[in-house]
């Protein structure tokens, strides 16, 4: 289609091609494209369960290892909590105390979670600082009924006049309460980072934010820094970023066509989660650890979760040793046959990717060229955990346009759910992933990948949405560890529930994973 002068202008302030443009324009016509899983990743078939013993033997290589590294901790925290009281924002506006009671609100609307609030409240971090509050601004509160103080309660808890929690990024949302202090989700990061990411008491953590709200993250650490870093004995260096603008994607309404603004300007939004390839791209450090800002536990409960955190990153550590080493004699040519079957033994085996039949006949310069090629791709160890319920993609074994058969990580909505067999491999998956990610992203010479070659563009994805009462169709970019990372080398670890502790919505954080008592 064509641009003009100001659509260019407009294109370019962003950081954008109209070039990229197009090429976004043409993902909409394509339509979303279906991955083909061939296997559910199981225990002994793409997914590694350790014994105890082997456990603690790659526990010991990492803390061998940690004094001679630069590690980091990657913490994507640009949600809003608005998601979070998503329930509670539905009660302030539809229940009315004099038309009905608390009880037959719950029944009536059926949601076990909102339930479990209400049973709860009263354990939750904020409860004192909002009841005070609402005291304070409703001189009749305590003359109320149970319902009314509620009501006041929620209202005082979500909005601008009162706590304000709904609009405060999820990161800083008080999640703990211990007896001495109120602990946010960002200051248990800091706490888990001390416990395995510290080298020479020094632990690094990046976070990615919302434009608007890294100020308000300077404040929170500067707030509790001397507590922190008193309690742990680690001085923390914390760095921020932003979703580079130009990773916004091109909005089209039903047609297909720009969507325009009011003014008649073409409306782009956030590229979804799959930007922020970018923003770790920008990284240095040779181990990455990845984690959601809202998985976090209470201090009492982070003994697996640093366990197996110190055991993901002893498994790259001893991967990457072998695939440099495997690398480098590669390099230097001149390998005898069984060097090089030894080699593709070792990438079908422990890397599970299929050595292409006809290896064999390759000429030994053909085979050298084959499994650099294999080899030389930034990797991934990848924390999965038994499925209960919980929602998050799944690990497969994924078919790709090439016949080249892979270890991935799937999101539901990628799935075929029409075609029968797609649909039955689907369901005999047994774990999911919690995005708990060990990177590394330098080559066996020293050298940073460029994680942006390592994308798989096809797996942008488009959701339906709205802009002014007006519906509309987005464009997300392929998802962090989805196609984000989907020609990495990648491999997957069977890793505890209890690592698993994410927060979806408020009434979560009355789970014991979130309880001092």
């Amino acid at each position: 289609m064509g641009f003009s002068e100001i659509d260019i202008l407009q294109i370019e302030e962003k950081g954008l091609s109209s070039k990229e443009v197009e090429r976004q324009l043409k993902l909409f016509e394509r339509g979303n494209v279906k991955v083909d899983i061939q296997k559910a990743a199981t225990p002994g078939n793409g997914i590694i369960v350790y014994s105890e013993k082997e456990k603690k033997d790659l526990i010991a290589h990492y803390e061998s290892k940690i004094s001679q590294l630069n590690l980091l901790k990657f913490v994507p925290a640009s949600g809003a909590a608005t998601r979070m009281f998503k329930a509670l924002h539905n009660f302030t506006d539809e229940f009315d105390p004099e038309q009905e009671n608390l009880r037959d609100y719950l029944d009536r609307k059926e949601d076990a979670s909102l339930q479990r609030f209400f049973e709860g409240i009263e354990s939750l971090p904020f409860y004192d600082k909002a009841l005070k509050l609402a005291r304070k601004e409703h001189s009749s509160f305590d003359e109320k009924s149970k319902d009314e103080q509620h009501l006041l309660l929620v209202k005082t808890m979500l909005y601008e006049d009162g706590l304000n929690l709904s609009n405060l990024p999820k990161g800083l949302v008080p999640f703990h309460k211990y007896k001495d202090r109120i602990a946010t989700a960002f200051e248990e990061h800091l706490y888990s980072a001390s416990k395995y990411l510290s080298v020479n008491g020094l632990s690094k953590v990046h976070f990615t934010v919302a434009q608007g709200d890294k100020d308000k993250f300077k404040s929170e650490f500067e707030a509790i820094q001397d507590r922190v870093e008193d309690a742990t004995n680690t001085k923390f260096e914390i760095t921020y970023s932003y979703q580079d603008p130009k990773t916004d994607t091109i909005a089209v309404d039903e047609d297909n066509e720009p969507f325009r603004d009011e003014d008649g300007h073409i409306f782009f939004r956030p590229g979804g989660h799959g930007a922020l390839i970018e923003n770790l791209n920008n990284q240095e450090a040779d181990l990455i650890f990845i984690k959601n800002i809202d998985n976090v536990v209470v201090e009492k409960s982070l003994g697996d979760v640093v366990e197996y955190k110190k055991m993901l990153g002893g498994k790259l550590l001893q991967l990457q040793k072998e695939i440099f080493n495997s690398l480098s004699q590669l390099g230097a040519g001149n390998n005898s046959e069984a060097k090089l079957d030894e080699i593709a033994h070792f990438i079908e085996k422990e890397l599970s990717v299929e050595i292409t039949a006809s290896f064999n006949k390759f000429t030994g310069e053909e085979k050298t060229q084959y499994l650099c090629k294999k080899l030389d791709k930034p990797l991934r160890v990848c924390g999965m955990v038994k499925n209960e319920g919980e929602p998050g993609g799944g690990p497969f074994l994924v078919k790709d346009e090439t016949g080249e058969v892979t270890l991935q990580i799937i999101e539901g909505a990628q799935i075929d759910k029409d075609n029968m067999e797609q649909l039955k491999i689907l369901n005999n998956s047994t774990h999911f992933n919690p995005v708990d990610i060990v990177c590394g992203i330098y080559n066996w010479k020293g050298e940073k990948y460029d994680l942006n070659q390592y994308v798989d563009e096809r797996m942008s994805f488009i959701a339906h949405k709205t802009k002014d009462g007006k519906p509309l169709k987005a464009l997300e970019r392929p998802g962090l560890w989805n196609g984000g990372m989907a020609f990495w080398n990648t491999v997957f670890v069977e890793v505890p529930v209890s690592t698993f502790n994410p927060v979806k919505t408020v009434a979560d954080l009355l789970k014991p994973s979130h309880r001092t008592e």
